[in-house]
Parts: C-alpha cells; structure tokens; sequence
C-alpha cells in the first residue's frame, strides 16, 4: 500500500418471591410439606377438625435499577463529542483520556443499525474530528514534525453516491501560506460494515500550484456507528475515527 496521506472513512428488571402458603387447623402440630426447604415454606397443622383456614404471604417485588453507566445513544454520542473536540483531532489527548474515547465508542457500537454500509446515513460531508493514531489520518502531514511544519485547518471526508469518497486536508505551512491534500477515491463493499476505499495519486496544492504525486493507494473501514450526526470507524490496523457531519 502506499504512504500518501489518507484517512478513512434504565431498564428495570424484578424479583419476584415465591409466595408462601400457610395452612392453620386448631391443633399446634406443624408438618412441613417439604422438609427438605429451609426457612419459612409450606405447613399444614393437622388435627381431628377438617376445616383449614388457607393463609398466603406474598414478598413485594424488588426492583433492582441497571447499571448507571448504561446512557443512550445520544449521551454517548455526546460524551464523545466533548472528549475529542478542541484536541487537534486526538494529538494533545493523553493515553488515559484516549481510554475514555474507546470504551464511550465501545459501548456506543452496541447501538450502530444493522448493515450501515447500506445505510443513506453514510452520505454527505464530514469533519475528521479524533483519530487515535495522529498519523492515520494526513500521513506525514501529522507526524510530529510535519505538524510543526503544517497546521492543519480543516480535515473533510465527502461521501458522495453512490460510491465516491473525496478526502480534503487543508493546512498553512509555516503560518503563512496556505495549501491543501486531496484525493479522490472509489467505495468498495466488502460485508455489511467493511468498506474499502482506493485513492488515485493525491494532489497537493500550494498558493496558486497543483501537481500530482505519489500512486495509488487503499484503506479499509469497518463502520462501528453512524446516526444523522456521529460516524465511528474503525480502521484494519484499528486505529479509532471520530466524524461529524458539517453543517
């Protein structure tokens, strides 16, 4: 594969007591019904009367809440947002805060819709907003001297139907001049939530010049989530995406 840059795409449950029987005649001899139970069970008191007086006890339900940290889908969403923004798409996040982002994704994969390759969600315009590998996403642009080099201003995953993927990075080298990285790739499907994307040769612009370099190159993408706002991905080497969709 080739090294140009690019980025990828209280629930409430009860227990319920068996409830108990008790049965009462006029004399005090109790037999349990089942000896072999413990505690308070079944009795019958036997006697010469025929008459039983029946008397049930039933326990109240316990109600036993699920665990806080079960949110919805728009907590988590939320949680995540307020994690990876401001942190130069997931650079300035220490190892713990990073922890944090996976394990809300994690628990946010438990609500993705079946087959989101399929889904219309996937189509439109994206920001890159957290990668938890720096250089995943804009390749030697964001390595730890190419972002002394070059600030990145906008990172953009356009999804166009019904199977273009244009990715954008758009930076100013040394503070002053501005330029951009493009490249313009084909969606492949691979299973309901793998997709395959392979790039032409990226353009590099810079002022007023464009020229081409470099070849080919693919990256693959599990979708992990996606609702009208939040894309997750996950790359083959497992690096975790972060997208939200552009106004």
């Amino acid at each position: 594969m080739a090294s140009s840059p690019s980025f990828s795409v209280v629930s409430f449950s009860s227990v319920n007591t068996e409830p108990y029987v008790i049965r009462l005649s006029s004399r005090q001899n109790l037999v349990p019904i089942n000896p072999r139970r413990k505690g308070l069970g079944n009795f019958q008191l036997r006697g010469r009367n025929t008459s039983l007086i029946n008397a049930s006890v039933s326990f109240p339900a316990q109600e036993i809440s699920s665990s806080s940290s079960q949110r919805r889908p728009d907590e988590l969403a939320a949680s995540i947002f307020s994690k990876v923004m401001q942190t130069d798409r997931g650079v300035t996040l220490t190892r713990e805060q990073h922890l944090q982002v996976a394990e809300l994704a994690g628990e946010l994969n438990k609500y993705c819709v079946d087959s989101p390759v399929k889904s219309p969600l996937i189509f439109g315009d994206w920001d890159v907003v957290y990668c938890s590998n720096p250089t995943s996403p804009g390749g030697g642009f964001r390595s730890g001297l190419g972002r002394l080099i070059f600030k990145t201003n906008e990172m953009i995953q356009v999804v166009e139907a019904p199977d273009i993927v244009r990715n954008k990075v758009s930076f100013s080298a040394l503070g002053f001049l501005d330029g951009e990285v493009s490249l313009k790739g084909k969606l492949i499907v691979l299973d309901e939530k793998w997709i395959k994307v392979v790039f032409e040769p990226p353009e590099l612009k810079i002022g007023s010049l464009g020229f081409q370099f470099g070849g080919e190159s693919e990256v693959q993408l599990e979708i992990t989530y996606i609702d009208d706002k939040l894309r997750l991905g996950k790359g083959s080497r497992g690096s975790l995406f972060v997208f939200q969709r552009r106004n």
